[in-house]
């Protein structure tokens, strides 16, 4: 189609600067003498290309040209390159060149200021980025998936869902999705989908109705909690600035609403002899048990 090749020949112009028409020829599969035509039709449209005879020479574009693009402001282009930068993180071997395009459509370096990695830390990286290409196809494909997931149970299950959207919420990424076990909206935390596979099967999303990501079947309790100093960093981690109060010995007192369930066993066992659990007592009682049966299991390990 002669349109799409006139603006693939200005990227390619954009991006090589210079070429002869016998590589765009072989690039396009197409005489030579069409190339021509081409180059004599944007030239007639007000492109600023020019052709230099002899050795050395080739079809090139003036080196400050970049199309009208009045229809897109500044703001939105730099929206567009960081909704593509985000993409890139989900593994779309497509993006890359889309970005270098558009990058040299609007003028601007859209590749270096910023990455987005959804992996953690370590050799694992590639598995997470690859775990959300796939989420991200079948989600924007409609296909259902099967997975093997773990709760916060620790029971495991084989689910086959309906995969809406993911969602990022309070440091971790979530998956919204239609249960068809369940028959109802599941939310499954994305670590814990320890395999997946893609399904046959299709569904409409304009069928579902995706509800809010709440927390209102977790119960929240007033906590206070004496942090040492050289654990001030994870303090700012996890607490808003409103929650936290310095003392003069540089000991932090925190004051929040966390949900007291099995979770925050493992959560202040985290750090250690750096925590000393305030309130509520029952919350202090539980942890002296948790630490008593942790010196019980490795006496017994050591035959103590």
């Amino acid at each position: 189609m002669q349109i799409s090749r006139l603006f693939e020949i200005v990227y390619l112009l954009l991006n090589k600067k210079t070429t002869t028409a016998n590589e765009l020829a072989a690039h396009f599969e197409v005489s030579k003498r069409t190339i021509l035509r081409d180059i004599d039709t944007l030239t007639t449209a007000g492109i600023p290309i020019y052709t230099i005879q002899g050795k050395g020479g080739g079809i090139s574009i003036l080196d400050n040209f970049v199309l009208d693009k009045t229809a897109v402001s500044e703001e939105e282009q730099g929206k567009i390159l960081l909704a593509l930068q985000t993409l890139k993180a989900a593994d779309d071997s497509e993006i890359n060149e889309l970005l270098d395009r558009l990058g040299n459509l609007f003028q601007k370096n859209s590749s270096n200021w910023l990455e987005i990695d959804f992996g953690r830390w370590g050799t694992r990286s590639l598995i997470d980025n690859s775990k959300f290409g796939q989420l991200k196809d079948a989600i924007v494909s409609s296909t259902a998936v099967e997975i093997t997931y773990y709760g916060s149970n620790s029971k495991r299950s084989e689910r086959k869902i309906y995969p809406l959207k993911l969602v990022y919420k309070d440091k971790a990424w979530y998956l919204q999705g239609y249960c068809l076990e369940r028959q109802d909206y599941r939310v499954f935390k994305v670590s814990r989908i320890k395999s997946m596979g893609i399904l046959p099967e299709k569904f409409d999303s304009k069928d579902f109705v995706i509800p809010a990501l709440e927390s209102a079947n977790i119960e929240y309790e007033p906590v206070r909690f004496k942090f040492s100093p050289d654990v001030i960093h994870r303090v700012y981690d996890d607490f808003e600035d409103n929650e936290i109060t310095l003392n003069a010995d540089g000991s932090i007192i925190v004051t929040a609403q966390m949900p007291c369930s099995e979770w925050i066993y493992g959560y202040l066992l985290s750090y250690g002899a750096s925590v000393e659990v305030l309130e509520p007592l029952s919350l202090r009682d539980k942890m002296i048990e948790q630490i008593g049966n942790l010196g019980k299991l490795y006496r017994e390990d050591l035959g103590l």
